[in-house]
């Protein structure tokens, strides 16, 4: 993959890196109802596709968490705000710069909200589309929407945390809720100041980049101390294959269908109210977090409610919606 050189001079400031921190997170935040939306219009959840889809939207949470507490360890608490899903635009992400460009074979592709298909399928293909070895490190962007994959995006940034390593300060803000479900990792939370900090905060990266985010090989097995312990399903096999596994199926499973803006009052705009509501809460709590307060006891809890919503609307013939405002 190789990207045309931009003619500014670059280097990395406390701001930018805090920038890309939360258009990290913006990214993950993103997936997670793109996700779930898809994983819960699937009619079989015992289908090897619906089984796939939500072992990559635990893991979304889980990255969601990391880049947090990377972010924290940095001094800065990224804010999670209700994802945007509209046309072809991914956030932060410009799929043509990519050379060869993916869309060419991942098309048609949507960002916007819908049952599993073809233009989801290939969406979230594109999202997790690894980056090949290009051998050179990626510029410092003006704007984090000038990388033509998350793939780049990691890479730039492990550089941008290696420049201002000695910003790093130890248990600022950290949280962990998945733990128990990575006995085999040495830790998720960033405990120590300076360079050890900082070769923390990597792994955990690392983790995020070998789970789906940024392959640098197009097959390739995650290692066993990323894998899910407790609840996962192929943890071997990074977020790209396992999408790219269900595209090639010669046909997915059946689906629910609904429509984006149902009658007010009806039962599907009802469970569309609900599930804005509820997100709103669940954008809440991840906040709260963020800024270093406990995880409540309710948080798993919020979590499965969430998917109870979105399924509730797929059933009531409604596409889920996550924001008035969503189209």
């Amino acid at each position: 993959m190789k990207r045309e050189k931009l003619e500014l001079p670059r280097e990395w400031t406390l701001p930018a890196l805090q920038a890309h921190f939360q258009d990290a997170l913006d990214l993950e935040l993103w997936t997670i109802p793109y996700y779930l939306t898809v994983l819960y219009s699937i009619k079989d959840k015992g289908s090897p596709a619906a089984q796939l889809i939500q072992a990559a939207v635990y893991q979304e949470m889980l990255h969601a968490q990391l880049v947090a507490n990377v972010a924290n360890a940095y001094g800065f608490s990224p804010v999670a705000t209700v994802p945007v899903y509209r046309g072809q635009a991914v956030p932060h992400l410009d799929f043509d710069l990519d050379e060869p460009n993916p869309t060419t074979e991942f098309s048609p592709y949507s960002a916007e909200l819908g049952p599993l298909d073809a233009a989801r399928i290939n969406t979230m293909c594109l999202v997790e589309y690894p980056e090949w070895c290009t051998g050179r490190e990626p510029d410092v962007a003006d704007s984090t929407d000038e990388y033509g994959s998350i793939a780049e995006f990691y890479v730039a940034l492990r550089y941008g945390m290696s420049a201002l390593r000695s910003e790093v300060v130890g248990r600022r803000r950290q949280f962990d809720e998945f733990g128990p479900f990575y006995r085999n990792h040495p830790g998720l939370t960033v405990t120590e100041d300076g360079d050890a900090g900082f070769r923390q905060a990597l792994t955990l990266l690392d983790v995020i980049v070998e789970q789906g985010e940024g392959q640098t090989e197009p097959m390739e097995t995650v290692p066993v101390e990323f894998q899910n312990t407790a609840d996962g399903f192929h943890n071997k096999t990074p977020h790209f294959q396992r999408f790219d596994f269900i595209r090639k199926l010669p046909v997915l499973p059946a689906t629910y269908q609904g429509v984006a803006n149902p009658p007010a009052g009806s039962p599907g705009h009802d469970a569309q109210q609900i599930l804005i509501r509820d997100f709103a809460t669940f954008l809440g709590v991840l906040n709260q977090m963020f800024r270093g307060e406990a995880p409540p006891p309710s948080f798993g809890s919020l979590m499965a409610k969430l998917g109870g919503d979105i399924l509730s609307c797929w059933k009531h013939q409604a596409i889920p919606r996550f924001s008035q405002e969503q189209a």
